[in-house]
């Protein structure tokens, strides 16, 4: 029987066969009344970025900030993937009063909010946080335990304007954590960290 021939991967800087796309998660309020007033504007631009770069936003599929980044990206052609604290699409709108415009797929989890923040954070390549309260804050200290890159949108108003001084306090250094004002330098920031930990690693690009 003939030997299968072995397929060369081509050469050069921009090679994109079989490559996987980079997975961001936007974190932030469900309740936006105490974001900043261009927070929601924020969010949306950060979809647009997050876009335009080929990338995949990954979502809580939820309102608020997450989905306005969602509206951000689908308008700007990109995919966004969401996942649901709710364990079926009946119990995601009927239940949590969750939507589901602006996504190409939602994955009903079933663990409510807490479970599901642990298997978003867990899924995506970087976590990025814009405003938020308390559930945004367990989704950046996942991150933040599991070495993942972290962008903090500052002046976005809520936990993403606590979280440096919350960093200083507890003594357990930077991480992957970067901070900006602006939703492009900050994705540019994360992106940095995520290729560099990937060729640290000897895994980008890798083709088998």
């Amino acid at each position: 029987m003939p030997q299968k021939k072995k397929v060369e991967a081509p050469t050069g800087n921009h090679n994109h066969i079989h490559k996987l796309k980079y997975k961001i998660c936007i974190s932030g309020a469900a309740e936006t009344g105490h974001c900043s007033q261009d927070a929601i504007e924020k969010a949306e631009q950060m979809g647009q970025e997050v876009a335009k770069r080929g990338l995949v936003l990954m979502t809580g599929a939820t309102i608020g900030i997450p989905y306005w980044a969602a509206k951000g990206a689908k308008e700007a052609g990109g995919m966004v993937i969401g996942l649901s604290p709710a364990a079926s699409k009946e119990a995601h709108v009927k239940t949590y009063h969750l939507p589901t415009d602006y996504h190409d797929l939602i994955i009903y989890t079933g663990f409510d909010y807490s479970g599901r923040n642990l298997l978003l954070t867990r899924s995506a390549d970087a976590v990025i946080t814009i405003c938020g309260r308390m559930g945004t804050l367990n989704e950046f200290t996942i991150a933040f335990e599991d070495h993942k890159p972290n962008g903090v949108l500052e002046g976005s108003g809520g936990m993403a304007d606590m979280l440096r001084e919350i960093l200083e306090k507890s003594h357990r250094g930077w991480g992957n954590v970067v901070f900006s004002r602006d939703p492009s330098d900050l994705l540019d920031k994360v992106l940095d960290i995520i290729e560099t930990e990937e060729e640290k690693n000897g895994v980008k690009g890798r083709i088998i």
